[in-house]
């Protein structure tokens, strides 16, 4: 990790807050629990324990990895529908093959992005391909849920393939931080990634001792999530390490550090960046569906179930109940 660089970053376009930005103060920090995902991969639930009203439009994100598969090992998730709102899939370092009952699919790997608008409903499967699960290997990835306005909700489903080469990089102004643009915008410089619900989405990677002070929108909310290494938050300093989320207050902009030293298996602080402008509109969440009330959650059970929300290609030889 990561899986996509420069040599020197100096030669990148820079960004940096303005002096007069009011700097974002940090909330919270929280832990993420350890789980296991679809037939059996580790993952860490990023967004656990803390209040929805914070994280509004983003769901959920689940760390997914990274581990090192012996041959026979990798795991995926079985068919499943969706509806109601957009799955950001980040792979990092390995592959996935991904397909859905909408046509969308293909492989994505090292530093590729699967952004798939679920909107009205489809059925989705996520494996890694059958040479990797014969070879084993390593695998490390992010799965991301953005949430749709209630207008939003039944829209036809859309796929976007980003790769990894097309995703903005930037830099601070010493060059020690490479900035990963890949959704939404930072000080004027876009990444590829169309959204529905207006969000910034950014791979971060700190070399030790680097710091970074980012221009945030104010209507956005700010949250900063610890993939590798350690470092702190905020202008105070707050602490963070692997697996912890921070959650900032309001202002305009972000700052970031990595740590002097790091692990010696890390040699860099490796950080996801978001911030989205909130919905603000009631959600009724479980399981594959988000929607804004229970009524129409028991609509979109009722839907998979009577295969509305599409079929299983013919090819797998699986049927909607395989999920």
């Amino acid at each position: 990790m990561p899986a996509v660089t420069v040599e020197n970053p100096l030669t990148l376009p820079r960004v940096n807050a303005t002096a007069d930005a009011v700097a974002r103060p940090v909330l919270a920090v929280t832990t993420a629990p350890s789980g296991f995902e679809g037939e059996g991969f580790p993952v860490r639930r990023a967004f656990a324990g803390i209040n929805y009203r914070y994280l509004d439009p983003f769901i959920m994100m689940d760390q997914m990895g990274e581990v090192e598969y012996a041959p026979g090992e990798p795991k995926g998730t079985p068919w499943h529908p969706h509806r109601g709102f957009e799955t950001v899939t980040y792979i990092i370092d390995g592959i996935f093959d991904h397909q859905d009952s909408h046509g969308g699919g293909g492989t994505i790997t090292n530093g590729d992005t699967q952004w798939m608008t679920a909107g009205a409903g489809l059925l989705h499967i996520e494996a890694p391909p059958e040479h990797l699960v014969v070879s084993g290997g390593l695998f490390h990835g992010l799965q991301l849920w953005v949430n749709l306005p209630a207008k939003d909700k039944m829209m036809a489903p859309r796929y976007q393939d980003i790769r990894g080469g097309s995703v903005q990089l930037l830099t601070s102004p010493d060059g020690g931080a490479l900035l990963r643009v890949i959704a939404g915008e930072l000080d004027g410089h876009a990444g590829p990634g169309i959204t529905h619900t207006p969000i910034t989405m950014i791979h971060a990677t700190l070399a030790p001792g680097a710091e970074i002070t980012l221009p945030w929108r104010e209507d956005f909310n700010g949250l900063a999530y610890v993939l590798a290494g350690r470092g702190s938050v905020g202008a105070e300093r707050r602490p963070v390490h692997m697996g912890q989320t921070a959650v900032f207050g309001e202002g305009g902009s972000l700052t970031v550090r990595a740590d002097e030293r790091q692990d010696s298996h890390t040699p860099d602080l490796e950080v996801v960046l978001l911030g989205g402008q909130p919905i603000r509109e009631p959600m009724a969440h479980y399981g594959p569906f988000v929607m804004n009330t229970k009524d129409e959650l028991q609509q979109a059970f009722e839907d998979f179930q009577k295969g509305r929300l599409g079929s299983v290609p013919a090819v797998h030889g699986m049927t909607e109940d395989g999920f």
